[in-house]
């Protein structure tokens, strides 16, 4: 009954989503923002696996359109036209990945001899690797759902762009790294500083292309070894531990889709693995959960949201590992077990966040509107969460 109830709650919230962002409506000019339109794109995939609805299908193959058509050319403010890449708009049509997409921010970047204004930088629009690697997600599993490679194509050729305009070394000769922020042509950093999950963010996604692509043998996909082998250089003797809860939510995100790919035989590298799991349970006995007594005021929803829908990808890591026992000799499993255990016992903490943000929402406070697309889109992937930590 429960389960119906998020699945009811998760299609209010993603049908108001879609007419106050001009996608569902024809008169409203579209407002697409690429975080917050990953995540609606799985929730759409979502309830389309549920209810076996074509409205869902229709509304994630029109939000990929727009993104790609809005956040994938320059701003109609910019001085420059057309597609990010340069591409003619015959060709950019065909690969509208291969510029990027822009972040989708109301302001426009900082000019080349602007001064940087930390405070603004927040404000203004460019392009972020790990809002890249979310959109990567959507179209892996949108090209899953609907059974053409050309969505996953497009994922595998952004995979490619974002790691060759975002890679960079720390010191000449130096270990490899990924900036925080790009232009929105890629051509000059914005924020130099290194995004401390984005290495194993784009490694676990580019791992989970690559195991998407042997759906489809027939066809000539992107080859991503390279950026998988720099990727796992980049991950090397990382601590991934947050008090962020958010970031939290993102290992943990990443901690089970990478076992679902260790089961599928495209994840090799279990020490990496196992960094992800300790680093995500000692940042969850770290963080306890005091934050969840205090006012609205005092909280951000999304990035609550986050941690609850990480702390869903915990269970279902648990889940999987309890289906398949015997994966690599079943070493790994014994090795897990009390880890999960430890980890599910903070699970109670994604109710308390979903009932809170649930009456946020009823109340139409300001502390939920202030950011009220995002906190949509994510309080229906935390209520309804499989298409989005679901792996190939």
């Amino acid at each position: 009954m429960e389960k119906e109830e998020n699945i009811e709650l998760a299609a209010e919230i993603m049908l108001e989503f879609a007419a106050q962002t001009g996608l569902s409506k024809e008169n409203k000019t579209p407002r697409r923002y690429l975080w917050t339109d990953a995540f609606a794109v799985c929730n759409f995939l979502e309830l389309h696996h549920h209810t076996q609805q074509e409205e869902w299908l229709v509304l994630a193959r029109q939000l990929v359109d727009q993104v790609h058509h809005i956040l994938g050319q320059h701003r109609p403010d910019a001085a420059r036209s057309g597609w990010l890449s340069g591409l003619s708009d015959e060709e950019g049509g065909r690969h509208p990945t291969r510029g990027g997409l822009r972040i989708g921010k109301k302001m426009d970047e900082r000019a080349p001899d602007e001064p940087m204004d930390e405070r603004l930088e927040w404000e203004r629009d460019g392009q972020y690797y790990h809002y890249l690697t979310k959109w990567m997600r959507a179209l892996c599993r949108i090209s899953r759902a609907t059974g053409e490679a050309g969505y996953l194509r497009w994922g595998m050729e952004l995979a490619q762009t974002a790691h060759r305009a975002f890679r960079f070394s720390a010191a000449p000769e130096g270990a490899l790294e990924l900036c925080w922020k790009m232009s929105s042509d890629l051509r000059r950093s914005l924020v130099p500083s290194v995004g401390q999950h984005d290495p194993l963010d784009g490694l676990v996604t580019c791992c989970e292309l690559l195991c998407a692509a042997r759906h489809f043998p027939d066809q000539e996909l992107p080859d991503l070894q390279r950026e998988i082998r720099e990727l796992t250089e980049m991950c090397r003797n990382r601590d991934f531990s947050t008090s962020d809860t958010l970031g939290i939510g993102s290992i943990l995100i990443d901690a089970c889709r990478t076992g679902e790919l260790i089961i599928n035989d495209a994840f090799q590298n279990l020490a990496l693995f196992q960094r992800m799991v300790h680093d995500a349970l000692l940042s969850l006995e770290d963080c306890g959960g005091g934050f969840l007594d205090q006012q609205a005021r005092y909280r951000l929803a999304f990035r609550e949201l986050g941690l609850s829908i990480g702390l869903k990808g915990s269970a279902r890591l648990a889940r999987l590992f309890e289906e398949y026992p015997d994966v690599r000799g079943g070493e790994l499993a014994a090795w897990l077990q009390p880890r999960l255990e430890a980890m599910l016992w903070f699970h109670k903490m994604a109710g308390r966040i979903e009932r809170f943000w649930i009456e946020e929402r009823r109340k139409g406070s300001e502390h939920w509107k202030s950011h009220g697309d995002i906190n949509m889109v994510m309080l229906a992937t935390s209520l309804a969460p499989g298409q989005f930590l679901k792996g190939s």
